[in-house]
């Protein structure tokens, strides 16, 4: 761990084999207060040594800035931990077989260690002699002196660092209450998460693992689905990866190089790790054991205090949206069931042609109480075929409670006008009214409440309106007009006004369409020049099979981030006069 902990603190000071002035500066006042022909600021990588400050060095080296550590008398300091002072480096045992004697031409010898705040020797500020050279105590002090400063420089820029990314930290946090807060669903939790951490010195890949009860499941993007995402799909809980030892153990842990992967983990956890190139894992499990986050980096990684904190506290903000996202996606699962089960199987009409198209919403917590119906009256005695009784309808509300009080309107209507047969829609949508006066269904709904009978070869529309967005026709001639006639109020608002019914003629090729408001209602655009587009749309492909038109009039509604669910339902008559 020491040995990670003096890398990162190289890595944090930013230098390496390029030039830096502030470190050319000191090598220059070596050369001139030692009088050498050579002096660098050497510092020690894993493996080579580089030179940000140089004076003196031959080509090849000069243009390189850095050597092997079989030419490195830096190594010894770094490893000692205190200067090499050396006459001639051919007849000390430690330095005489170095290739930075015939190199270098690296023979007289006095290296001083740099340090960081935290006492890690980084490397060594050093003067060279091309001959034996013997040090004198003023040299050795004037050197000591210029390392101590050299050293105070260093650590002045890991500080600065520090202090960035401390800042970066506090950056990440608001970044991710904001982010994490807004995901909508699992997947797109994990793509938010993933785009937090998209900088040169942020983790390289960030997993998310969900408890199943027995192992963890990976919630992967289907965007940005990784090779062992696919193979390793899920873990059983006594797997031999740091995720699973974190769920089992229900604590953090942290893996800092490879070879530590190496002698805590299953060669499987190995293989996985090696096939995303990755050699360091930060595994936070969530709390009440919903499952495990997770950091990895392509290279040994020191965690510093500021860096864990922040990543822990990332971790409980994630564990927040996924406890939210669950609760929700149970709520709406529930609740699209309980609509699904009561939407309409759409009865066989000879005559005609019925569709009908539903679509939830897509944002948490949205979902609603829009609902179509259709379904066959009683034959009448005089009638030469049953009535077909058509509705569509919006409670107002977005969540389960609406999607309840649906079934009850729906289920109301239908026992209006089944019991009373020869009732109209607007007499049924006042039946309706009355319960809504009784009973505390909520706040109100919209619909359009409609019949077709047959007439003479024909079909016959009678409809009554209750503040629900038209219905539209297109007639045989590919024309579409607006059924606009309604009354203004709401079912289940206070009123003594009756309500009205209103009549039209369906010959054959007719279209009839009846929507809810969340297939023509946008943010940005006014809800009459929505209405027209579908006018416009119901014209121009009104001749096309239902289905294709209904696909149509919906594209592009599935995709988007509607807030609204969508049912609509469309009739085309088949058989009739022209």
């Amino acid at each position: 761990m020491g040995e990670l902990r003096r890398l990162q603190a190289l890595r944090l000071a930013g230098l390496t084999a390029a030039a830096d002035p502030g470190m050319d500066r000191f090598a220059r006042l070596v050369t001139r207060f030692l009088r050498v022909p050579v002096s660098l600021v050497s510092l020690l990588e894993a493996d080579r040594q580089v030179f940000p400050g140089m004076v003196g060095l031959a080509e090849p080296w000069a243009g390189r800035r850095e050597t092997p550590l079989s030419h490195s008398f830096c190594q010894h300091v770094v490893v000692d931990g205190r200067p090499l002072i050396l006459e001639d480096t051919r007849v000390h045992p430690r330095t005489c077989a170095s290739m930075a004697i015939p190199d270098l031409q690296a023979i007289g010898y006095a290296g001083m260690p740099l340090t960081d705040a935290d006492g890690h020797v980084l490397g060594s500020l050093c003067a060279i002699d091309h001959v034996p050279r013997k040090w004198t105590d003023d040299e050795m002090q004037d050197l000591a002196d210029l390392t101590a400063a050299c050293s105070v420089e260093l650590r002045l820029r890991i500080a600065t660092e520090h202090i960035r990314q401390d800042r970066d930290h506090a950056d990440l946090l608001l970044r991710a209450s904001v982010e994490l807060g807004h995901s909508r669903e699992l997947t797109d939790l994990i793509r938010r998460l993933r785009g937090l951490f998209d900088g040169p010195d942020d983790p390289a890949f960030v997993g998310l693992l969900l408890s199943d009860g027995q192992g963890l499941r990976r919630v992967v993007d289907p965007d940005d689905v990784l090779p062992v995402e696919t193979v390793i799909d899920r873990l059983d809980l006594g797997a031999g990866f740091p995720s699973t030892r974190a769920m089992r153990e229900q604590r953090t842990v942290f893996v800092p190089d490879h070879d530590s992967l190496l002698a805590g983990f299953s060669p499987e956890a190995v293989a996985g790790y090696d096939s995303l190139g990755l050699r360091s894992v930060l595994c936070v499990p969530l709390p009440a054991g919903l499952g495990v986050l997770m950091w990895c980096w392509p290279d040994s990684h020191v965690l510093t205090v500021t860096e864990r904190a922040a990543l822990t506290a990332v971790a409980g903000y994630v564990s927040q949206a996924v406890e939210r996202t669950l609760f929700v996606e149970s709520r709406l699962s529930t609740a699209e069931q309980l609509q699904a089960a009561m939407l309409t199987d759409l009865p066989d009409v000879p005559g005609l042609d019925i569709s009908a198209l539903y679509l939830p919403a897509t944002y948490q917590d949205m979902v609603g109480g829009d609902w179509y119906d259709a379904y066959l009256l009683p034959r009448l005695p005089a009638a030469p075929q049953r009535a077909l009784m058509l509705s569509i309808g919006d409670i107002i509300g977005h969540d389960v409670q609406a999607a309840v009080v649906m079934g009850q309107v729906r289920s109301m209507l239908r026992q209006a006008t089944l019991g009373h047969p020869e009732h109209s829609p607007a007499a049924a949508l006042d039946a309706v009214d009355s319960s809504f006066d009784a009973l505390p269904l909520g706040p109100g709904a919209t619909a359009v409440h409609a019949r077709l009978d047959p007439d003479g070869g024909r079909w016959r529309l009678t409809w009554s309106n209750a503040g629900h967005p038209p219905p539209l026709l297109r007639t045989p001639d590919g024309r579409v007009s607006v059924l606009d006639e309604h009354d203004l109020l709401l079912l289940g608002a206070p009123s003594c006004l009756p309500r009205h019914d209103h009549t039209h003629g369906l010959p054959r090729g007719s279209v009839l369409l009846l929507y809810t408001d969340g297939l023509v209602e946008r943010r940005d655009t006014d809800i009459d020049a929505s209405i027209r587009e579908a006018a416009s749309t119901l014209a121009e492909y009104g001749h096309q099979p239902l289905p294709l038109l209904l696909e149509t009039l919906s594209h592009g509604l599935a995709d988007a981030s509607q807030r609204d669910d969508v049912a609509v339902l469309v009739v085309r008559v088949t058989e009739g006069e022209e």
